[in-house]
């Protein structure tokens, strides 16, 4: 027994220990057998289903048909195939159209709620019709080719840092306000369509165009997401309605266009989840007894 624990003195045994500082004997980084014992591989790792990963993806191609039927509209009152007066018409018939989804889904059930809205978007309509003088003289010392450059790239950007998994306006059943890079996206998509609208012969049409551009970037997420919430599939079978009528319009424009947006709604909606999935099988991750600490309570000041 003497000896034992004389051996045992002379050769202390080692010690796991987090911040214990170096132990007699032994090195900074020395381990013994016991130290894999704790190993966990894949223990973090979400098993994605390919159906799953696909119906999460239609709200992007959703949203992007959205942007490309704007993109339409804004190409045809440039090129004077569309007056003021249709512009009006297909305004007034997205507000109609938006309030008519939101009471007959379950996030507008209230009266006060709809009186709210209806009243905010009175004086939303009245200072853009007092605004648009100002938009419509407002690029006038910058050449085209510029206002066509920044457009694209901001509605690059708009598509690039939008909430696709909500509303750019907070919703009443919304947990959460958006974030930073929902409105950074939502400032460029009102700042290309000032830009749009300051190319527009008249102040009419600069009215008619900002309030299209504006309901549209403002109001279609909101009108989306209470579809969304009220049934999926009602929310699929409106995509890919939308997704039809984006290409049949963007073919009757340009081919090489219709070919450009079909791909891309084949990328973003078939081959990129497959892609996720398929990259699935390379994600490799250990845990054990080396993972930093992790607080188990909140931290308030």
């Amino acid at each position: 027994m003497d000896s034992i624990t004389s051996e045992s003195l002379l050769h202390p045994k080692w010690r796991k220990v987090a911040y214990g500082g170096m132990q007699p004997e032994f090195d900074d980084n020395h381990t013994d057998e016991s130290f894999l014992e704790d190993m966990v591989m894949n223990a973090n790792v979400v098993k994605r289903d390919i159906l799953k990963v696909m119906q999460d993806s239609v709200s992007i191609s959703q949203y992007l048909c959205i942007v490309t039927l704007v993109s339409l509209v804004w190409a045809h009152t440039l090129q004077s195939t569309l007056d003021e007066n249709s512009l009006l018409l297909l305004d007034a018939s997205l507000f109609g159209s938006g309030f008519l989804v939101l009471l007959l889904t379950k996030e507008m059930r209230s009266l006060n709620l709809l009186f709210h809205y209806i009243l905010n978007i009175s004086f939303f309509t009245t200072g853009l019709y007092m605004l648009a003088p100002i938009y419509h003289t407002l690029t006038r010392s910058i050449s085209s080719d510029s206002i066509w450059a920044v457009t694209v790239s901001l509605v690059v950007l708009h598509l690039f840092l939008h909430d696709y998994s909500g509303s750019t306006i907070k919703a009443p059943v919304a947990l959460k306000n958006p974030s930073l890079t929902s409105c950074v996206s939502l400032n460029a998509s009102v700042v290309a369509s000032v830009f749009i609208a300051s190319r527009l012969p008249s102040r009419l049409h600069v009215f008619a165009i900002m309030l299209f551009s504006l309901q549209v970037f403002l109001f279609a997420p909101f009108v989306t997401y209470c579809i969304k919430k009220f049934s999926f599939h009602l929310h699929l079978l409106f995509s890919f309605g939308l997704m039809v009528v984006t290409l049949a319009l963007v073919y009757t424009l340009h081919h090489l266009l219709f070919m450009l947006l079909f791909g891309f709604l084949l990328f973003i909606t078939i081959i990129c989840p497959y892609w996720l999935i398929r990259i699935q099988e390379y994600k490799f991750e250990i845990n054990g007894p080396w993972d930093e600490a992790k607080l188990c309570f909140n931290v308030t000041d």
